[in-house]
């Protein structure tokens, strides 16, 4: 799935936007998405300045983005929103920097009626640089 069917799927925009292709999506169950990190992305500018590194922060946000994805591809949930509710267990296992491109594989863990958990994984080639619960709920329809 590319960017454009990415974006009928998900309500973020440029600059929030945090995956440029989804790999694989089991509508409900998981998606498996890439971030390709440019030395021009607007966060490298003050984090920081002559050592970019990608904030922790935007890393669970891209694997968060990705597990919507598989969320808003079951029926019931299309054209809705999907909101953080928080994160558990959160580590960092290696800075990621601009060339690397990051795989980011989201697995829905619960699910009950509107709200559940997530588990994410964002991997550079095959080392792990984060991974976490993703606490979510799912919100109204957009407009």
């Amino acid at each position: 799935m590319d960017l454009t069917a990415i974006q009928e799927i998900l309500p973020h925009r440029y600059p929030f936007l945090l995956v440029d292709r989804l790999l694989a999506v089991e509508a409900g169950q998981r998606a498996v998405g890439q971030k390709n990190v440019s030395g021009n992305e607007w966060y490298f500018a003050g984090h920081f300045p002559g050592q970019p590194v990608m904030p922790g922060v935007l890393i669970m946000e891209a694997l968060a983005q990705v597990g919507a994805v598989a969320l808003l591809s079951l029926p019931q949930f299309q054209g809705r929103i999907v909101l953080f509710g928080g994160m558990d267990k959160v580590r960092f296992r290696r800075q990621v920097i601009p060339g690397d491109v990051l795989r980011l594989e989201t697995e829905i863990i619960r699910l009950k009626g509107q709200v559940g958990k997530g588990y994410g994984r964002a991997w550079v080639e095959e080392e792990l640089a984060a991974e976490g619960e993703l606490i979510f709920a799912v919100g109204k329809k957009l407009e």
